[in-house]
């Protein structure tokens, strides 16, 4: 008979068995337990954060932040923080930030006003980023781009260009007989030609109703000024070739500011104007110059029958006063690499969804987005898109945007019959030549 002890023969064998099948179940639930312990989650990776400073008011800050906004959506390694400020003291708050070390990452700046950051310092030339980040500088109308190069280098990526363009009410138009089978205005050519169009308006509209609505003060009639000078042959010289002098007290420039001063005298544009934007949406208006960025508002309003056409050929060519919106980065020593590249990136982007900018009422800086379908499908855009092509920019002078300043005041002086268009312009230039000594 076996041995079948208590530590012995099969008794024993079969305890070693269970013990190892316990030991087994033990180290199959601990590794269980143990692949339910999931690796904490690395923690996410910090966006990059760009401060973005703009100077916009009214519809183009509402498009400006739809933009934004959808960038940071796509973009969850980027995110832009927009701050927006009055044009009225924006650059100088831009110049005391740069100069402070305080500098936002990227900016908006016009065309008019590169002059001063390029030769101050204050901004970086772009041409190393672009390449980096794939910016092709071949998509831009050759005219827009031409706006931010200086010295064979970029220092800024031009977003569009805003030109004046002349809105007008279908309704006044069309009870007047000054609309065509396609519902564009009937303008007779030359000076007499557009006085006649506005005389006929203001036979028909009812009383209280301006033909042509342009403000009494304000920069307003200097553009139109400057957009008829440019149409003369050998039109448009501001200064001498050194850029030393203003000159444009000329022939040329007269005819074209007696014929501006003219509109006024025979209340063609009524006296007073304060708010003509404001004037127009109302119905107050038959028609309306001014820039491109109110069509975004205007055609919102059902009330209002909306046409839109280029600034009339009144002289011998096309050309008409414009600006652009241009993205820049300001001169920072510590602003990281990774910082730069992220604004490049922006830049790019915004310039390649330039439809969504274009609903402000601007025209696109690439030629890609104003030949593209989504762009064609924009109501009215078509309809001046080709000032891009007649777009006349203020002369490149550190001191332009104060030199305006100084027309804008002898032009009101003239409109409210001060003194004369010839006393306006010699004025004007004594001014400015004195502004250029300093």
């Amino acid at each position: 008979m076996r041995e079948t002890g208590r530590f012995g023969g099969p008794r024993r064998n079969g305890l070693v068995t269970l013990t190892i099948i316990l030991l087994a179940v033990v180290l199959v639930l601990g590794g269980c337990g143990a692949a339910r312990e999931e690796e904490p989650p690395a923690p996410a990776a910090q966006p990059v954060i760009l401060e973005y400073w703009t100077p916009f008011s009214g519809g183009d800050n509402i498009f400006m932040t739809e933009l934004v906004e959808q960038f940071n959506r796509e973009h969850q390694e980027i995110r832009l923080d927009q701050i927006n400020s009055r044009l009225d003291d924006y650059y100088s708050r831009l110049r005391t930030a740069i100069l402070s070390g305080n500098a936002p990452d990227l900016a908006i700046i016009h065309a008019t006003n590169l002059p001063q950051f390029v030769q101050n310092g204050y901004i970086e030339p772009l041409d190393g980023l672009a390449a980096d980040t794939g910016l092709d500088w071949g998509q831009f109308n050759a005219k827009i781009a031409g706006s931010t190069v200086y010295e064979d280098a970029h220092y800024a990526v031009p977003l569009d260009t805003h030109t004046l363009v002349l809105y007008y009410n279908k309704k006044y138009l069309r009870e007047a007989g000054l609309l065509d089978a396609e519902d564009k205005p009937l303008i007779g050519q030359g000076e007499q030609g557009f006085t006649a169009f506005l005389h006929k308006l203001k036979e028909v509209v009812p009383p209280g109703v301006a033909p042509l609505a342009l403000p009494s003060t304000r920069i307003d009639s200097v553009w139109l000024w400057w957009s008829l000078y440019n149409q003369m042959p050998g039109g448009g010289v501001f200064y001498n070739p050194e850029g030393t002098q203003a000159v444009f007290n000329n022939r040329a420039s007269l005819q074209a500011l007696k014929f501006v001063d003219s509109l006024y005298q025979q209340e063609l544009i009524p006296p007073d104007i304060n708010d003509a934007f404001k004037l127009f949406y109302d119905g107050q208006a038959a028609v309306l110059i001014t820039g491109v960025w109110g069509t975004g508002a205007f055609e919102k309003d059902e009330q209002l029958e909306l046409g839109v056409v280029p600034v009339p050929v009144i002289y011998d060519h096309p050309a008409v006063w414009g600006d652009s919106h241009t993205l820049a980065i300001p001169a920072k020593s510590e602003m990281s690499a990774e910082k730069r590249k992220a604004a490049m990136v922006f830049a790019r982007w915004a310039v390649e969804h330039g439809v969504m900018w274009a609903e402000a009422g601007h025209v696109p800086s690439s030629l890609k987005v104003t030949g593209s379908e989504a762009y064609s499908a924009l109501k009215f855009r078509s309809d001046y898109a080709n000032t891009a092509n007649s777009v006349v920019y203020w002369p490149r002078n550190m001191k332009q945007w104060s030199i305006n300043e100084e027309i804008i005041r002898q032009f009101e002086k003239m409109i409210y019959k001060e003194q004369s268009p010839e006393q306006t312009l010699q004025r004007a230039v004594d001014s400015i030549n004195l502004q250029l000594k300093k």
